[in-house]
């Protein structure tokens, strides 16, 4: 008698079709957008090798670092802007970074080009701050010589990474001007259709953990082994299967995050589940810490002055940004980031009265509750930059493994429709009646 088909079995069956239908509807979006992924993961050290002369200083004999207020000169001369950040590096043998922002007069129709703090350039504004990015001067610091700009680096190198930035976010759509469906901006539809996929990458990863799980206890170790010795059509089984589920977690981690910058109502819902969108949401309405305007005008502190009262807060190496205040009663904004192979990417900040070099509130990311230290690291959860370079390393053998996937996994459903044909084309043996005497 056929045996009945147990829930789980049924289960099995609706995971296993959901996995296979939707591996094979996003496969080739998944193939593109993890394959650059991988490469991007060293965006910034492959940005920095094509064009260390932006980032690399020597100190010679006798020289010392002269002070940000003449180095800001130098740049706002340079650029006829005005400075509004300033990157100082723990590092004697780098240069400093200044962000610039241009007059409102003198900005050109279209705005500045995004960039990054590696130079990398990214199309459009600021939409959440409603801004254009500042253009990053890089300096010398010990001999004021601007080393060159974001606006203008020209590398092949560089231009390729952003190519493959626009193929992973927007599958080059971006680079398309004419609208393909509609009044919809090209742009969009590349987040959406990207965004979408994560989604459904997703999903696939869950299902693909739930049919990674073996039906009985004595075949678990089989899902740790990659088995080399047998057919071609069992070790592509295995490295689907056992590659895919030692990257389960930082699959989850990349497709569960990503779709974020494609959809609006998807970071809020995260922002929700979280717990921080109120907070957030708050903070953004209200004005943040603001400084105690003097009656008479008095000599403001040096960005030495305030560096040195930071020092005294957070006392580890790292590399400080200072963000200066936008008004006669803003407050002052100092990150810093500690420095190393296992360091996090989170910075620690204070906010600091731009009048007094006071400490009027200090934030220590290692002090969040947890739900605040995940929501703040969504981006570097998304990119590996989560503990700098050990995660970077993870995420490049995991990109590796989920650009793999949709190759192995289409294997093995093509190997199982044939195997279903050739069951289907084998008549069945007849039988013989008994012959009668």
């Amino acid at each position: 008698m056929k045996k009945k088909d147990t829930t789980w079995a049924k289960t099995r069956k609706f995971l296993n079709d959901a996995h296979l239908w939707i591996g094979l509807a996003i496969g080739l979006v998944v193939l593109v957008v993890c394959f650059c992924g991988t490469i991007y993961v060293f965006n910034d050290e492959i940005r920095e090798a094509a064009t260390p002369e932006l980032y690399q200083v020597e100190q010679k004999a006798g020289q010392h670092v002269l002070s940000a207020e003449q180095l800001m000169s130098v740049v706002e001369t340079a650029s006829k802007g005005k400075v509004v950040s300033v990157r100082v590096p723990a590092d004697a043998g780098r240069s400093w970074q200044f962000g610039v922002r241009k007059k409102e007069g003198d900005k050109k129709k279209g705005g500045h080009k995004r960039a990054d703090k590696t130079g990398g350039k990214e199309k459009g504004k600021d939409k959440e701050k409603g801004k254009t990015k500042p253009v990053v001067y890089y300096v010398n610091p010990y001999t004021a010589q601007i080393l060159g700009n974001s606006k203008e680096v020209k590398s092949v190198t560089v231009n390729f990474m952003t190519t493959i930035f626009s193929l992973h976010r927007w599958l080059l759509l971006d680079k398309i001007e004419k609208p393909i469906f509609g009044e919809l901006d090209n742009r969009k539809l590349g987040g959406y259709i990207t965004g979408v996929s994560a989604i459904l990458f997703t999903i696939g990863v869950l299902s693909g953990i739930a049919l990674w799980v073996p039906r009985k206890i004595k075949s678990w170790k089989q899902g740790f082994k990659i088995k080399t010795s047998g057919s071609w059509k069992r070790t592509n089984h295995d490295l689907h299967n056992t590659l895919g589920f030692y990257a389960c977690i930082f699959l989850f981690c990349m497709g569960s995050t990503g779709p974020q910058w494609g959809f609006d109502w998807y970071r809020t819902g995260l922002r929700k589940m979280l717990g921080t969108y109120a907070q957030e949401k708050e903070e953004k309405e209200k004005k943040g810490p603001q400084s105690v305007v003097p009656k008479d005008e008095i000599e403001k502190p040096l960005i030495a002055d305030y560096l040195h009262a930071a020092s005294q807060v957070l006392n580890y190496p790292g590399d400080y940004l200072l963000n200066l205040p936008a008004d006669s009663a803003a407050a002052l904004n100092i990150s810093k980031t500690k420095i190393g192979f296992f360091a996090p990417a989170a910075a620690d900040r204070i906010v600091m009265d731009q009048y007094t070099a006071r400490v009027i509130k200090t934030e220590r990311f290692a002090d969040l509750p947890f739900n605040q230290r995940v929501s703040g690291s969504i981006k570097a959860i998304h990119t590996g930059e989560l503990y700098g370079m050990f995660t970077k390393i993870i995420y490049f053998f995991a990109c590796l493994i989920a650009t793999s996937l949709p190759v192995t996994g289409t294997l093995i459903w093509v190997n199982k429709m044939k195997k279903s044909k050739s069951k289907k084309a084998v008549p069945a043996p007849t039988r013989l009646k008994p012959a009668v005497i």
